[in-house]
């Protein structure tokens, strides 16, 4: 692996997902892990998930990826599920004259694409749990950097969100931009079980380190 920081305090999950070849038993696997890691984040403090968020968006505002995008996908937090709060980083980029896509899942399809927004309080929540832009929002296909979240994440790029597939068929779809997980260290864990169309993340940034995977196996 090549480490921008270290993996040696990665947590021990439940299960490895070297363990776990089958995607049915991974699946298994992945929705024990998944419980599990919800109730671990949702007993953590608000405070606590701001001062974390508050070093996530530090180190990711560092990176020179960042900084030489022209356009960046973000995610807006899902209310009372303690994720990383990027919002103050979207105001952040946006004077520095990014271009700021987020997420949206087309009712028909339900495919997730990326769309163009100007204003943050132009999001609204359409019935899948968070808020998105308008169906006629610019579309960007491919971002040239996508900031992912996750339940829980490896050193090696693989992560487990919150079941959907979502941003695995994203990522697929979009192989030449650059994919980084933000997740609070303590979702930092050895392994999580994977399948066979899950796709890793290019870097993985914590409020505690960077990891850049040597060679992600998607």
């Amino acid at each position: 692996m090549n480490e921008r920081g270290s993996p040696e305090d990665a947590h021990e999950p439940h299960a490895k997902g070297s363990l776990y070849p089958d995607d049915v038993i991974a699946m298994k696997v992945k929705a024990e892990l998944r419980k599990r890691m919800r109730g671990v984040r949702r007993a953590a403090q608000p405070s606590a998930c701001e001062a974390r968020s508050n070093k996530i968006r530090d180190r990711l505002s560092a990176l020179p990826e960042l900084g030489a995008a022209r356009t960046i996908a973000l995610f807006f937090p899902i209310e009372g599920r303690n994720e990383v709060d990027l919002r103050p980083l979207d105001a952040a980029l946006r004077a520095s004259g990014k271009t700021l896509v987020y997420p949206s899942i087309d009712p028909d399809t339900n495919v997730m694409t990326f769309r163009v927004v100007d204003d943050l309080d132009a999001l609204e929540e359409r019935g899948k749990g968070f808020r998105e832009p308008s169906p006629e929002a610019e579309e960007v296909a491919r971002p040239d950097v996508i900031v992912v979240p996750a339940l829980a994440v490896a050193p090696t790029g693989h992560r487990l969100g919150y079941g959907a597939g979502y941003y695995d068929r994203a990522l697929a779809a979009a192989p030449s931009s650059f994919s980084v997980v933000v997740a609070f260290d303590y979702q930092l864990l050895v392994e999580v079980p994977t399948l066979s169309h899950d796709v890793a993340v290019k870097l993985v940034v914590t409020d505690a380190r960077v990891l850049a995977p040597e060679a992600p196996v998607t």
